[in-house]
């Protein structure tokens, strides 16, 4: 028995430390190991690994000589400030990452053990992708992935950190995690790499060009959040882990209230100025609504023009939609009405109630939007705050013109309770953009008329888009005080804590996908 021992201890110790050469050539590139990555991510010495000596079959042709324990990936269970999570980190110094057979079941066990217990998943992919020596049992393995995320979407969160090359059908796993974080510099993403887009386009572009981490953080969407290190990338997604749920039954994680239903924020009134086109920044405003003035915001490098956040208010998490009218003025296109619904689709999947803050002039008019499919892209955001079944708050800031006013979270649509600033204006379209429609034949006519435009400006401000006017028809429970904002958002979670709204019997809703 001795000896057996002695033994084991010997093998840990050999799978544990890797192929020196190949740590110090993974160092050179300024990225971790995946031991180092998990020891970064999870609370010290709560880490259970399963299947550290797991090896490729003996007979796959070109590896036969070389069967590395773990396979390339070291997966297990660990905890994040005490709570429970499973991940997996794939090891680029073992066959650089890619997947194979017994690599790809290390991953199908952690995927299942987190849907069997209720609890996040955490993958960090640092990989070539298929593993071409095992063909199509590395395709299998991919498709085995991509059916068990797809089985634990909405059932627990998924998040995704790419710290190093994810190609081919890899780049799928990100894609259809909830969040997904990347590292300037190493992390890239991407279908088809340069070497077969030059080979089928004849066009040259680099790796960060094609799949580098300001691309998807800016550009496609894909990225969720982008860091310049990996460790704090890794503290990052400890901090998200904090505001999630740990599955679909499980409430958010609530920290002792803070008192929010009696805190007055005179500051709010000087954020957003009265005057309906001048900018603010939407920021600001989440600060002074959300606990501790901190929130966590997701894609704030794509479709700028609206903001999506998880932040705390009187200790229960919520998630914060505001347009953004330093960006665009506000309006709504089709990648902002993309990011909105994919949030709201996920916070009402983990019963996180939704806080929309709405300052919006309209949907961004133009022949490249209408080709590009903003109709559909805005049908998906009203899809999703329609079948939403969370407390909903809607909080009407300055404008909230035409289709884009009922997308974001109206009454009409189904929000619990819908609030106004004194500075509201809701309407078909701003006054301006009013009368030269309504007026168009006067106005030709007119002698004067910049003044006659004037004179029928301010009168259809007076009748349409006066403070009480929502308020008096019923689409607007109240018109407050926006340094009162803070504690009715509070007070109004407090009353819609207990809802219970049932889908209809259905199988599932057809989403303008």
């Amino acid at each position: 028995m001795p000896v057996l021992r002695q033994r084991l201890r010997e093998l840990r110790e050999r799978v544990v430390d890797g192929d020196l050469d190949a740590v110090r050539r993974q160092h050179s590139r300024d990225k971790l190991t995946a031991r180092e990555r998990l020891a970064l991510l999870l609370d010290r010495g709560s880490f259970v690994e399963l299947g550290p000596y797991r090896r490729h079959r003996p007979a796959t042709p070109g590896l036969a000589g070389d069967r590395p324990h773990t396979d390339g990936v070291v997966t297990g269970s660990g905890t994040i400030d005490g709570r429970r999570v499973f991940v997996y980190a794939q090891d680029f110094t073992l066959f650089g990452g890619s997947l194979g057979e017994a690599h790809a079941a290390k991953i199908h066990q952690v995927l299942d053990l987190a849907v069997e217990n209720g609890a996040p998943v955490i993958g960090l992919n640092d990989g070539g992708g298929a593993r071409i020596q095992e063909g199509v049992l590395a395709l299998d393995g991919y498709g085995g992935i991509f059916r068990r995320q797809v089985g634990a979407s909405g059932v627990v969160p998924q998040i995704s950190v790419v710290l190093g090359p994810c190609a081919g059908g890899a780049a799928y796993s990100p894609a259809l995690a909830d969040f997904t974080f990347m590292v300037r510099g190493t992390a890239r993403m991407y279908l088809t790499g340069p070497d077969v887009v030059e080979a089928v386009t004849g066009s040259r572009v680099g790796h960060e060009e094609l799949g580098g981490a300001e691309v998807h953080g800016t550009r496609s969407g894909v990225a969720t959040v982008v860091h310049d290190d990996e460790q704090d990338c890794l503290a990052d997604v400890r901090y998200l882990v904090s505001l999630l749920p740990s599955n679909y039954l499980d409430p958010p994680p609530a920290t002792a209230p803070t008192g929010a239903a009696r805190d007055h924020r005179p500051r709010l009134a000087d954020l957003v100025p009265a005057e309906p086109n001048r900018p603010y920044d939407m920021r600001e405003v989440f600060a002074e609504i959300a606990d501790d003035g901190e929130f966590f915001e997701l894609h704030a490098g794509w479709a700028a023009n609206v903001l999506c956040a998880l932040a705390r208010v009187d200790g229960r998490v919520v998630g914060l939609v505001g347009n953004q009218p330093s960006v665009l003025a506000g309006v709504l296109d089709g990648p902002a009405a993309q990011k909105a619904a994919r949030f709201v689709r996920f916070c009402d999947a983990f019963g996180i109630p939704l806080v929309s803050l709405v300052d919006v002039p309209g949907f961004l008019p133009g022949a490249d939007q209408e080709l590009a499919g903003i109709i559909r892209s805005g049908a998906q955001l009203l899809h999703a705050y329609c079948e939403a079944t969370v407390p909903r708050i809607q909080v009407i800031v300055r404008k909230a013109y035409g289709g884009a006013y009922i997308v974001m979270d109206s009454r009409s649509i189904g929000c619990d309770l819908s609030l106004a600033w004194p500075t509201n204006e809701i309407a078909v379209m701003g006054a301006e953009g009013a009368v030269n429609v309504l007026h168009r034949r006067e106005l030709a006519a007119a002698a004067d008329p910049d003044a006659v435009r004037a004179r029928l400006v301010a009168q259809y401000a007076r009748e349409y888009l006066d403070p009480q006017y929502a308020a008096e028809r019923g689409l607007v429970d109240d018109v407050i005080d926006p340094a009162d904002t803070r504690a009715a958002i509070a007070r109004g979670l407090a009353v819609l804590q207990d809802k219970r709204k049932p889908g209809p019997a259905r199988k599932h809703g057809n989403l303008p996908l």
